[in-house]
């Protein structure tokens, strides 16, 4: 081979080599499905039109993406639909911190470990607020009368026992020294109830997501005594102290991730995270979570993985304590 033969020979190589480098090793084949656990119009429904739509106008898939609804059993209809078509990294689906606590609560049969997590989307955290004429000016003077009487603090939570909400209020009984388990928790079809409630002074403290006081904040019909962030927020939560501030050791996070049927091979996931990591960057993306008081808390796949763990972790941990564990 001369020696000009043998550079030509050798330039190919290494030109092949960038051009496969530079290619997925795996990408979508058919239409995507993103599967929503709730109703047209409900939370995970327009996170996942959202991400449908940025990702056809940026062209970001080169397959079609359809929201596919299925909402009912708290889930477990849509996780079971997921499940039903594992290996395929062509379904996805929205997911909460419900996917946790209902499992933890026994409520569900589905964990974690069982499904493919492919990015953590966004993180909404827990405050708890109260009425402006409250004598509550802080989670240390609720711990100061939790402890010897956690009964003596009405909490309203929405929408059920054993979610992030209830979690938040029970963290606090249990940082206090009194039991979790004799809290006093009212349940509420919507935080918007709780929050009438909390107006209204049937209740002493509402546990909700930020977004949802805001208005009342804004207004000044309420305070906000804390939120369960791992550092403080911006904007008009910004003043707000965390609860490992006040004495709580716990960051309660109602997070929305996306996450894909079990047994993805290494290159579907690789595929998932880069696409992923471009939708995260997008203005439009960025614009919702500032529209929503949504913080950016991306993750790729195994840090997301990662995450879960620890998050199941202190949920379990909380729900023990507060009895509601299986």
């Amino acid at each position: 081979m001369t020696g000009i033969l043998r550079a030509a020979v050798l330039s190919w190589i290494a030109l092949w080599a960038m051009t496969s480098a530079a290619q997925p090793a795996w990408k979508p084949e058919k239409a995507v499905e993103l599967i929503a656990p709730s109703a047209p119009g409900g939370g995970t429904d327009a996170t996942a039109r959202l991400i449908q739509r940025i990702w056809q106008d940026q062209r970001l898939l080169d397959v079609p993406v359809s929201v596919v609804n299925k909402s009912g059993g708290g889930g477990a209809l849509a996780l079971t639909y997921l499940k039903s078509h594992a290996p395929d990294p062509h379904f996805l689906q929205i997911v909460s911190a419900v996917l946790l606590t209902n499992h933890i609560a026994g409520r569900s049969q589905f964990g974690h470990a069982e499904f493919t997590p492919i990015a953590l989307l966004n993180s909404e955290y827990v405050v708890l607020a109260v009425k402006n004429d409250s004598p509550f000016r802080g989670v240390k003077d609720l711990m100061t009368v939790l402890k010897p009487d956690p009964g003596a603090v009405s909490f309203a939570v929405g929408t059920s026992l054993g979610g992030v909400n209830h979690i938040a209020a029970a963290a606090v009984a249990r940082a206090s020294g009194g039991d979790p388990k004799r809290l006093k928790t009212v349940v509420f079809k919507s935080s918007a109830e709780s929050a009438t409630a909390a107006l209204g002074g049937h209740v002493d403290v509402m546990a909700s997501s930020g977004s949802l006081v805001l208005p009342y904040l804004r207004s000044g019909a309420m305070r906000v005594l804390a939120v369960s962030a791992p550092k403080r927020l911006a904007g008009d939560l910004a003043a707000v102290p965390t609860l490992k501030e006040q004495g709580v050791d716990a960051v309660i996070d109602n997070f929305r991730m996306m996450m894909g049927a079990g047994g993805m091979s290494p290159a579907q996931i690789t595929y998932w995270d880069q696409v992923m990591g471009r939708l995260t960057q997008e203005a439009v993306w960025r614009k919702d979570l500032e529209n929503n008081q949504w913080e950016n808390t991306y993750m790729n796949s195994r840090d997301t993985r990662k995450y879960l763990d620890d998050q199941y972790i202190q949920l379990k941990s909380v729900l023990s304590d507060a009895g509601l564990a299986k």
